[in-house]
């Protein structure tokens, strides 16, 4: 790096955003991931006011008074509030920077997003991002940062694939020299999952509970394959006959059979793309394995299940939750090597 680029860098942070629907990782150079936030904002609903964001807005989920409502800004990977996206960012970022005590430059920022979104969703994704102050901001498909995050030679002749499984969508992705060849990306994922849940509890037990105790149970006993040890935990919510709190017992079997829908989605989407690739880059991929990221790689044995349905090994990234913001991180430290992948949405 030249002393003019030292110098500059003296005055501007250099930040990596995973934005993600369920949570936002940020990245700062030189002091790595300084903030693991849920990408929520409480609202006052009376003046339109941001009362909190980040995990304080997530705790209030379901427990506000009705002037007060915790929501989410991006639903299904895709700003769904531009506002409340706009304030969230800028929060984040000014909680992830240093204070200058002279001056300082705007900060240069690389944002991952979803596949699959449009180039207006794009512009809106850079303009909310720019008008929080930061300046330049690129873009990058979340399934190419990821792939850098979890160190896959995506620069060489061959094959690599990657499911991303996130809180609004999953991506799957062949990449090789450098670009996606094939691409899928569905609106089904951690979240839909959760709701699955919620919907099961309604349906089989009259009971009602929150986004936050089906996300609880999903990974408490939560599994993708029948081999998987059946585990017990207490399901809490509100009888929907009687009025009343109640308490009742599911087992994994019965989560997995809750969410087996959505998770059959994320099959299809996964053949799909091994269908759309060309024969050699899939020679490729039978050798190299399918790598999943993401938190919904988390959910036991997911690896597994995808390993029996499409016979390729199938591997959980080193860190699943962090692997986009890790991939930004690679991406500012070696910006000219990879500046060719990003976009300005514009």
């Amino acid at each position: 790096m030249s002393w003019w680029s030292d110098l500059i860098g003296n005055f501007r942070d250099e930040i990596g955003i995973d934005l993600g629907t369920a949570n936002t990782l940020v990245y700062v150079r030189g002091r790595g991931i300084v903030l693991r936030e849920p990408s929520v904002v409480a609202i006052d609903l009376p003046t339109g006011e941001a009362l909190a964001v980040g995990e304080s807005a997530k705790s209030m989920i379901g427990k506000t008074p009705g002037r007060i409502v915790a929501m989410r800004p991006l639903k299904e990977g895709v700003i769904a509030d531009w506002e409340y996206t706009e304030v969230m960012l800028r929060y984040l970022i000014n909680k992830a920077t240093q204070p200058r005590k002279l001056f300082r430059l705007p900060h240069k920022v690389v944002i991952g997003i979803p596949s699959g979104i449009t180039a207006v969703e794009k512009k809106a994704v850079v303009e909310a991002t720019e008008r929080t102050g930061a300046h330049p901001s690129f873009l990058i498909d979340e399934p190419m940062a990821a792939a850098i995050g979890c160190k896959m030679p995506i620069e060489d002749a061959a094959g690599n694939l990657l499911v991303d499984i996130g809180g609004g969508t999953t991506e799957v992705a062949v990449i090789s020299l450098g670009g996606i060849v094939v691409s899928k990306s569905i609106r089904v994922a951690g979240d839909a999952c959760d709701k699955a849940i919620m919907d099961y509890a309604r349906r089989r037990y009259n009971l009602m509970i929150g986004e936050r105790t089906a996300e609880r149970i999903k990974i408490e006993v939560g599994s993708a394959h029948e081999s998987s040890e059946n585990l017990t935990t207490e399901m809490r919510g509100v009888d929907q006959v009687t009025g009343l709190p109640k308490v009742v017992e599911v087992t994994t079997e019965e989560i997995r059979e809750s969410m087996w829908e959505k998770i059959e989605m994320i099959l299809k989407a996964v053949r799909y793309t091994l269908e759309e690739t060309p024969p050699e880059l899939a020679a490729d991929i039978i050798d190299q394995g399918i790598v999943l990221c993401g938190g919904g790689a988390l959910l036991r044995d997911l690896d597994l299940l995808i390993y029996k349905d499409t016979g390729i090994v199938t591997k959980v990234a080193d860190d699943p939750l962090s692997s986009v913001v890790l991939g930004t991180m690679r991406i500012l430290e070696d910006f000219d090597r990879y500046k060719n992948l990003l976009a300005r949405g514009k």
